[in-house]
């Protein structure tokens, strides 16, 4: 950029309105991720993650991309008028001929569907998805389970049948090591860097360690029950019911693995030697994401129980095991028009052609080594000899489907039916300028990289206690994945213009309210 330091100062505000007015053209919210301060402005034209870099429409390059001004200049004619159909793309119905189509008709206003009063405290937005009747069935099934150790391997003069009170704490204390970032959270009280007293005095390490020893959310299979994740399924499935009841989603959606990795000041301080003994997730935990908000929709957890052709590693290669996990995922979403966003291993044609006749409309990147691109023309998956110039493009369509070849310092492809291959869209960056492209292509750069916010946000207070077991491992992220929603609805509601937490701060007051520590009520 040719103009000083004064200059570009002057012009920032005019590119900050320009954006937003953008983004919501997009249907794109900036305000939800902002950690209650001036950074709720920010770019989401951007990823960090490897998993979000092999996902997003502009991942090529190294400057971040800025949104384009709305009423930007329209962009030089696309490269599709150059090129004639072959016979055989022809006769499968792909075609250069392009033809305007309207986006899916959407009317529903997305966001929460209760309106929380003022006084709403941190523990009321988090028992909208687990209330106290969960948490005494906890308690219930714990207290069952010790029951039945103690018959089988000996009398435990230390147990005392655990209460609603102490369920609650005891999930307090879990949660804390989502804002501590501590690795163990028996740290609490150990006197060290990550020990706190007032947390400790609510109740001793031993009776913490008992509870723990004995936790469960189902004791017993049924004799019914084949499934492996049997002891924490009922949870899952109460979940996913409060968040249908308590959240309505915008029409844009993202399809997704969400960042869970380990927490990384814990991996720069690890040896080798501890690093190669920590064991690798027996699962995948996919989501579909209101990428308007944040909120997480719909989870679905794939266990890997052996190394079957269903098992996590077929999971990881196989494009039509990817299929599986969004057939799952979308279920509940037949018949309202939602738009889809999908990465290269769920994108292709026969899904989104599936998918369409349901009334769900998709558009997703594309990859030759990822994808299933069976139906696909060859020639829209080949390379030319020579790059052409940056922001060129070739199109053909077949029905309501149109696959895109998008160039910017690489190829990029994707295929969707919820976007007009005549509208056209553009990609500004602070180098290069203008980038002409497809609607589609720009839709598609805003979401994806909206969600890697999400990630590079909320992905650090995921509750860090690393059990053995699968099915506790499953069920703290999904207690993670509702706080975080807790969070984003408490951001939507009248109780967040009360008292601007941030996001570690509403984990803090909700560990305090769990341990009975601090007056429910955010005007304190």
């Amino acid at each position: 950029m040719a103009e000083g330091g004064g200059g570009a100062r002057r012009r920032a505000p005019a590119l900050l309105e320009a954006a937003r007015a953008r983004y919501e053209s997009l249907h794109i919210s900036d305000d939800v991720f902002g950690e209650s301060g001036p950074d709720s402005g920010g770019n989401p034209f951007y990823s960090t993650s490897a998993a979000s870099r092999s996902s997003s429409a502009a991942s090529s390059d190294d400057e971040r991309e800025p949104p384009g001004p709305a009423g930007a200049a329209p962009p030089p004619p696309c490269a599709s008028d150059a090129q004639e159909p072959e016979e055989d793309e022809a006769g499968a119905g792909w075609s250069a001929t392009l033809r305007d189509r309207p986006p899916p008709h959407f009317e529903d206003t997305g966001g929460p569907t209760r309106k929380m009063p003022p006084s709403a405290s941190a523990v009321d937005f988090f028992q909208l998805f687990v209330p106290d009747n969960v948490l005494k069935n906890m308690v219930v099934q714990t207290n069952m389970y010790a029951k039945k150790f103690q018959e089988r391997f000996g009398s435990d003069g230390a147990w005392v049948e655990v209460t609603l009170t102490e369920m609650k704490a005891f999930l307090g204390y879990m949660i804390s090591t989502s804002i501590s970032h501590c690795e163990s959270v028996l740290s609490i009280w150990s006197g060290g860097f990550y020990s706190n007293h007032s947390l400790a005095l609510v109740m001793s390490q031993a009776r913490f360690e008992k509870i723990l020893k004995y936790f469960h959310v189902v004791a017993f299979r049924s004799s019914q029950t084949t499934h492996g994740l049997y002891k924490v399924q009922p949870f899952l499935d109460s979940l996913q019911s409060s968040f249908d009841s308590a959240f309505r989603p915008s029409q844009t959606q993202v399809l997704h693995e969400p960042l869970i990795d380990e927490d990384p000041v814990f991996i720069a301080t690890c040896t080798e030697r501890e690093l190669r003994k920590r064991k690798k997730r027996k699962f995948s935990l996919w989501v579909r994401q209101c990428s308007s908000t944040g909120f997480i929709i719909q989870i679905y957890v794939h266990l890997k129980e052996g190394g079957g052709p269903d098992g996590l590693d077929a999971l990881k290669n196989k494009p039509q095991l990817h299929s599986m996990v969004a057939r799952s995922l979308c279920r509940n979403a037949a018949g309202k028009n939602y738009i889809i966003f999908t990465g290269p291993s769920i994108t292709s044609l026969t899904l989104f052609e599936e998918f369409e006749k349901q009334g769900i409309y998709c558009c997703g990147l594309l990859s030759a080594r990822k994808s299933d691109c069976t139906g696909l023309p060859l020639s829209m998956l080949t390379n030319p000899a020579t790059p052409p110039a940056r922001g060129q493009y070739q199109i053909k369509m077949k029905g309501n489907m149109s696959l895109i070849c998008w160039y910017n310092k690489g190829h990029f492809r994707f295929l969707t039916n919820a976007y007009s291959p005549v509208q056209q869209g553009v990609i500004i960056k602070r180098k290069s300028g203008e980038i002409p492209c497809p609607l589609a292509v720009e839709a598609f750069a805003a979401h994806l990289s909206y969600i890697c916010r999400y990630d590079d946000k909320y992905s650090k207070y995921f509750i860090s206690h690393k059990p053995n077991k699968t099915w506790q491992q499953v069920f703290w992220f999904a207690i993670s994945i509702a706080i975080n929603n807790a969070y984003i609805l408490y951001k939507m509601s009248d109780a967040y213009h009360v008292k601007r937490y941030s996001r570690a701060q509403f984990g803090e007051r909700l560990v305090r309210e769990l341990l009975g520590l601090e007056d429910a009520s955010p005007t304190h």
